[in-house]
């Protein structure tokens, strides 16, 4: 296989790695809330707040990973 090939398909494995991953994350993220919301609903906002905080650090993450497997692909 040529060193071309092997790229495409370490970035699509890559790519599809991030996004089994961040989707991971963030699920975690959601359930813990949940959980934390259900257990103490005077928290509730602040429980909220840290969650989207923190799926927004996750999609960052994710979508440096995304651009470093399609770089990969082009090169």
């Amino acid at each position: 296989m040529a060193d071309a090939n092997l790229a495409h398909i370490a970035s699509g494995l890559g790519a599809g790695l991030v996004t089994i991953g961040a989707g991971y994350g963030i699920g975690r993220i959601a359930s813990a809330a949940m959980e934390g919301s259900a257990r103490n609903p005077q928290a509730a906002a602040d429980v909220r707040t840290s969650m989207i905080i923190s799926c927004a650090l996750i999609e960052r993450v994710a979508l440096f990973g995304t651009v470093v497997c399609l770089l990969l692909a082009v090169k």
